[in-house]
């Protein structure tokens, strides 16, 4: 293994979204580098009881599963303290990766549409946030990761729902590491790429789609040096440096109402 795995040995990392995707396969990643328990948090409680299971029986004694709403401010402060209980009160790491896609068009959204989509995408993060810095400030620190998406500075049409809580999400992020700097407390936001998930659904992922896999590991990498935003891949490193550049203006105009425009016609999915 490279060095940077070192980050992670003996350690207890909290991963929400864990049941799945990323934050399945960031679980299985934290077990191979070395952690010392990994808690796994999932709404899904049919999926987190098999893949929680298949994990125990690789890592005795290493695994924890709590089925958990990120959208409930109570069932997150709950998950919290039963992980801490689990493992003896530390928690170093807290993945806030549990989230929601949701596509529709502006004009078919509702006000509860909207405060769902914050519910989960961002105060979900929130109030893990909240929940854990009371015990990362009494061990001396920690690392909080949170999963946002390139979509937070290159938002795309029918996706307004799930850019504005990506960006709010990177906002805070970035706002609170260096509030926190000074406790030892790092906070890192994860652009974990295009991911072959689920998330896709039946048209299944588009070719340039990365494995859970291969976004975890870089995931860990970029954590492990402190990146203050994680970007897994080069298409959303090159997303970020163009997103705002005055020269490129013109170009990312046209490459965006193109994709808008074949989104109306139902010609592009997720």
């Amino acid at each position: 293994m490279d060095e940077y795995t070192k980050y992670y040995e003996n350690k207890v990392a909290v991963v929400t979204g864990a049941a799945s995707g990323i934050g399945l396969a960031l679980c299985e990643l934290l077990l191979e580098y070395g952690a010392r328990t990994v808690v796994m948090a999932d709404l899904n409680g049919e999926r987190l009881k098999k893949e929680s299971q298949r994990l125990e029986t690789a890592y005795p004694k290493k695994v924890f599963a709590i089925q958990a709403d990120v959208s409930m401010k109570e069932s997150v402060q709950a998950m919290i303290q039963e992980a801490a209980r689990f493992s003896g009160g530390e928690i170093h790491f807290l993945f806030n990766n549990a989230g929601l896609s949701l596509r529709k068009r502006f004009d078919d959204t509702t006000d509860e549409d909207w405060k769902f989509a914050f519910d989960v995408n961002f105060y979900g993060a929130l109030h893990g946030i909240r929940a854990v810095l009371p015990i990362m400030r009494a061990q001396g620190g920690g690392h909080i990761a949170n999963t946002a998406s390139g979509a937070a500075y290159s938002p795309m049409a029918e996706q307004s729902m799930y850019c504005a809580t990506k960006a709010a999400l990177l906002a805070l992020t970035s706002t609170l590491r260096y509030e926190l700097w000074d406790e030892n407390i790092r906070l890192s936001t994860i652009i974990p790429g295009t991911v072959a998930t689920s998330i896709w659904g039946a048209d299944g992922p588009p070719p340039s789609a990365i494995s859970p896999r291969e976004s975890a590991q870089g995931i860990l990498k970029g954590l492990a040096a402190n990146e203050r935003i994680i970007i897994v891949t080069e298409d959303d490193r090159s997303g970020a440096i163009n997103a705002y550049r005055p020269e490129v203006a013109q170009y990312m105009d046209e490459y965006f109402l193109k994709i808008a425009r074949q989104r109306r016609e139902g010609k592009l999915g997720l």
